[in-house]
């Protein structure tokens, strides 16, 4: 935990949130600035600061609370779709140095983009350049 870190705060109980989901791993709740009706926030009860930081028991139980919530979000919304993304770390747009994902319910005709949007100008890379990427992908595996 995080002295600092609201949502670590919020997990404490000392912010109050509207609470969507709990779990010994996960919490989540709905964002207070949201995009959409439904806009749920899924988080490590621990503190960590990036998806990399994540052990893999944490990791494998964020996403299995993401995996049953993107349906109930959806449906507590009746919206028919659903965009999930992770900011991770600064330059990223991360403003909350705690992991996490973001389930904002879709609805057509919602103005908003799909992932591809936050990315901005799309690279110019040939397929030398992609496969060069790909090679130290895979080789920066741990």
């Amino acid at each position: 935990m995080s002295d600092d870190c609201i949502f670590c705060q919020i997990v404490a109980g000392e912010i109050p949130s509207h609470t969507v989901y709990e779990d010994d791993h996960v919490f989540a709740f709905l964002d207070v600035n949201p995009l959409a009706p439904g806009h749920t926030l899924v988080i490590p009860r621990d503190h960590h600061e990036r998806l990399n930081d994540l052990p893999d028991d944490t990791a494998d139980a964020l996403y299995a609370a993401i995996h049953d919530l993107v349906p109930a979000a959806e449906a507590a919304v009746d919206a028919p779709a659903s965009n999930v993304g992770f900011n991770n770390g600064e330059e990223s747009g991360q403003e909350v140095p705690h992991v996490h994902g973001h389930v904002v319910p879709r609805f057509a005709d919602d103005g908003g983009s799909p992932i591809h949007a936050v990315g901005g100008a799309a690279p110019d890379l040939d397929d030398d350049e992609m496969a060069d990427i790909a090679e130290d992908i895979a080789a920066a595996q741990d």
